[in-house]
């Protein structure tokens, strides 16, 4: 019996160190290796063309400086063949190969620009532009009476791009290096060894920018035919309102998509557009729409959610509405012709936070002389504050009249930059924002008499704040 259980002991601690010994083993196992960072290309979102895009009476509607594509490749001439050259028309298409229809209306005068990036150097895209003439435009089209005002038909230089592409794979062989076993054996191998043979790299062609073809300003063609090679042609003068036409025609088969823009070049200015807290003194971004505004109606020239600043372009003697927001920021509104910022080459916005006590300078608003009647040069002013507390309706507020005093009647002044507070607030309350969001206060006498004190003894400047806006609740 003892030596029975002497022998069960020495089983257990034999067990026991086993399994202790299994359980260091597992932890040293399952140590866990950090896993290799996973790089994720950006994914390039292509556009469907539209069903019967190739066809001119659904020609896709483009916007003006806002790029369409890449697309999917045109497929068909679609139900009608619209264009065929004749001997009378030869600089047209042979026939419609892959094609697709595009339209748009000059916002302003000035020169058409188009620019078109194809998604494949080999793809032969050809384009026409015309210009729409009102009724029975598309019959006139088919019957080669109504012809293109721009013609761009060149023919890609397919020997070019074979000898380029093989003068780079040539270049690309040569630098490759050479395998181990024909550099000789390796100091560190032996008499009878053999060197594996390593498998050459795959040749990977130099990344090259995609070509383009269009019309530019600084062009010098008028016209490329069938039997030249070039890229751009120079562009042609447009109007305002004016609606042309674009066919781009793919001779290529199975071919490859393409992205579309079209600019008209004018005479324009391109500040720098900012937005600042300066409490917190950093530029924010912002959700971003300005609209400009002409006879031919309104389009967005930027629209943005997060707009971090960057050049934008003013064509002269337009007028535009700017509209920015941000989180825990009072929105911006502001209606302007640009011919008041022709030699600004900055815009800065000062973005005032959502908080009692935040306060509105505003200079120009303008009063009759000594009195307190609004005059209507105001009025643009006031209504981008009447816009912007629209969207806090929250929030309220109180008007403090300011006047330019050197102490002669400190009461009648007093009394004026009261008036001038109240005619602010029945503007607002004319326009829309409820009576009870809104309190009046003038300049006290004290102030007026150190404004005139500081006017008169040191010689310091009248302000030129007319009114403030003080946020008091929210």
């Amino acid at each position: 019996m003892k030596r029975f259980l002497i022998a069960l002991l020495s089983f257990a601690m034999l067990f026991g160190v086993c399994d202790v010994q299994a359980q260091t083993k597992k932890k040293k196992t399952t140590t866990k290796k950090k896993a290799a960072p996973v790089v994720v290309e950006p994914e390039v979102k292509t556009v469907e063309l539209p069903y019967n895009s190739n066809d001119c009476i659904f020609a896709i509607p483009l916007q003006v400086g806002v790029p369409y594509g890449p697309t999917t490749p045109p497929d068909g001439a679609g139900r009608m063949q619209e264009i065929k050259a004749d001997k009378a028309h030869p600089n047209l298409f042979e026939y419609e190969h892959n094609s697709v229809w595009y339209k748009f209306t000059a916002p302003y005068n000035g020169d058409l620009e188009i620019k078109i990036t194809q998604d494949n150097v080999w793809d032969d895209y050809d384009f026409l532009v015309y210009k729409n003439t009102g009724a029975y435009f598309s019959n006139n089209v088919i019957q080669n009476k109504q012809l293109p005002v721009a013609v761009n038909l060149a023919a890609v230089d397919s020997n070019g791009l074979a000898a380029e592409a093989l003068k780079a794979a040539e270049q690309q062989k040569n630098q490759r290096p050479r395998p181990s076993g024909q550099q000789g054996a390796s100091a560190t191998q032996t008499a009878g060894q053999k060197s594996k043979p390593q498998a050459e790299p795959a040749y990977v062609p130099p990344a090259k920018p995609k070509p383009t073809i269009g019309m530019s300003v600084d062009a010098t063609n008028k016209m490329l035919t069938k039997k030249q090679v070039g890229t751009f042609i120079k562009s042609i003068p447009v109007r305002m309102g004016e609606e042309y036409f674009i066919v781009l025609d793919n001779c290529s088969p199975n071919g490859r998509g393409h992205t579309i823009e079209v600019n008209v070049h004018v005479e324009a200015f391109e500040p720098l557009v900012l937005f600042y807290d300066y409490k917190a003194k950093k530029y924010i971004d912002v959700d971003l729409i300005i609209l400009e505004k002409s006879s031919a109606g309104e389009r967005p020239i930027v629209k943005d959610q997060h707009f971090r600043g960057g050049r934008v372009k003013f064509v002269p003697g337009f007028n535009y509405t700017l509209y920015a927001k941000h989180d825990g920021y009072f929105s911006i509104y502001r209606d302007f012709n640009s011919n008041f910022f022709m030699r600004d080459t900055l815009m800065l916005y000062r973005m005032n936070r959502t908080e009692k006590g935040t306060v509105f300078p505003i200079t120009d608003v303008y009063f009759d002389e000594g009195g307190s009647q609004l005059l209507p040069q105001s009025d643009t002013t006031l209504m981008n504050y009447v816009a912007m507390f629209r969207n806090h309706p929250d929030v309220t507020f109180m008007v403090k009249g300011y006047v330019q005093s050197y102490g002669v009647n400190p009461k009648a002044d007093m009394l004026l930059s009261l008036d001038r507070a109240k005619a602010v607030k029945e503007f607002f309350i004319k326009n829309g924002i409820a009576e009870k969001r809104i309190t009046t206060t003038g300049m006290s006498q004290n102030e007026i008499k150190r404004m005139a004190s500081a006017a008169l003894d040191k010689g310091e400047k009248f302000s030129d704040v007319k009114i403030e806006l003080i946020i008091t609740e929210m």
